[in-house]
């Protein structure tokens, strides 16, 4: 009998088509956190679908240092919606690897090994990413892992400061921490952030592979918070579910990012994919109606739960709400009784990712069910 290494719930997925998942029996779910953000413009985008499956029956595959159409065309998009003056990618294969990237090229191009990251921020489960991870359950068994890691309070920006000195090759945050219980980080925080990495020659990272590509309501939250960091990670949402990462880079860390490599870096499938989702997120202004969709979720979530939750909170369509008791229970009667599907995040947070494309109809739906196993 073979059998596996990542846990499986009793929900067995068949297809997909815009906000709505089906099982092998037939059951339509409503998808709010299946996918983990991976689908910003909803299950089988016919752009998507079509870019992918012309690119399938052209070329499959060719080593990176092959120039190949859909991935040269990618770098030309990315560069063109980054922030500020972000103009170069690196691509991989997961959020994980860009943030990998991200710390190898802060590591090389300011010559230091000193890493800032934040108590309850995720980066990733590779050696390096997970060392810049706060949770100890995350890291039982995996030992030792990367040194050189300091971890400061998420949100004092006096303890940032202190913390950032001539040692320091980078500062890793997420604008708004996902796994570690959707807490978003107010502007000023960021903003200090920004200055104190500028002062000291460091560079800031800023982890963007759960809040991109519109998922916050605009399309990176660095936007939102007018700041421009020397180092941005995407992945996710960007190829619509295919396994793609970005992290794209100013100039005075792409000059001096050193020797790194991956063999399957920007391959054409998935490149095809990427571009066709950025087209319509772009195209159809996405992160604005996320923008009007989520403020919309989290005042009906907020009017009907009250104090029957601890809180909720977030920005745009990346929403948490603190419960009074576990959240797993919660979202299992999210599933069997009503039909949707949604994440932890923390024992005690029920975390809201759908795709960007959900109405006001869907969230209504949300908040119903949630008031019915609540209240």
């Amino acid at each position: 009998m073979s059998g596996f290494v990542f846990s499986e719930k009793p929900i067995s997925i068949e297809r997909g088509e815009g906000v709505t998942l089906y099982d092998t029996n037939g059951n339509e779910y409503l998808d709010f956190g299946a996918s983990y953000a991976c689908t910003p413009v909803g299950h089988c985008h016919p752009t998507v679908v079509e870019a992918t499956t012309d690119q399938v029956e052209r070329l499959l595959y060719v080593q990176a240092s092959y120039p190949n159409a859909p991935r040269t065309a990618l770098y030309e998009q990315l560069a063109e919606v980054a922030p500020g003056d972000i103009d170069n990618t690196w691509l991989c294969n997961s959020g994980t690897e860009a943030n990998e990237a991200a710390l190898k090229f802060s590591r090389h191009a300011t010559g230091r090994s000193k890493i800032i990251a934040t108590m309850q921020g995720f980066h990733g489960r590779t050696m390096g990413s997970l060392a810049a991870t706060w949770k100890d359950e995350y890291k039982e068994g995996f030992g030792p892992l990367a040194g050189g890691v300091e971890f400061v309070p998420y949100g004092d920006s006096e303890a940032m400061r202190e913390a950032i000195d001539d040692e320091t090759a980078a500062v890793i945050v997420e604008p708004l921490q996902g796994e570690g219980g959707i807490n978003p980080a107010p502007t000023e925080y960021l903003q200090a952030v920004r200055e104190a990495t500028t002062e000291a020659g460091a560079a800031m990272i800023l982890d963007e592979i759960q809040t991109g590509l519109g998922r916050t309501g605009s399309l990176w939250a660095a936007e939102a918070h007018d700041i421009v960091p020397d180092v941005l990670t995407t992945a996710k949402g960007l190829g619509s579910g295919l396994p793609i990462g970005a992290t794209l880079v100013r100039d005075w860390i792409a000059e001096d990012c050193g020797n790194h490599g991956s063999t399957f870096s920007g391959g054409p499938v998935v490149s095809a994919a990427a571009g066709a989702t950025l087209d319509v997120i772009v195209d159809e202004d996405i992160p604005s109606h996320a923008a009007e969709v989520g403020a919309y979720l989290t005042d009906e979530l907020d009017d009907v739960l009250g104090d029957e939750v601890r809180d909720v909170r977030g920005n745009g369509l990346m929403v948490g709400v603190e419960v009074k008791r576990g959240a797993n229970p919660i979202l299992r009667d999210l599933a069997i009784d009503h039909g949707i599907l949604a994440l932890p995040a923390g024992r005690s947070v029920v975390r809201l990712l759908p795709p960007l494309t959900i109405e006001r109809e869907h969230a209504d739906a949300v908040v119903s069910a949630l008031e019915d196993i609540i209240t």
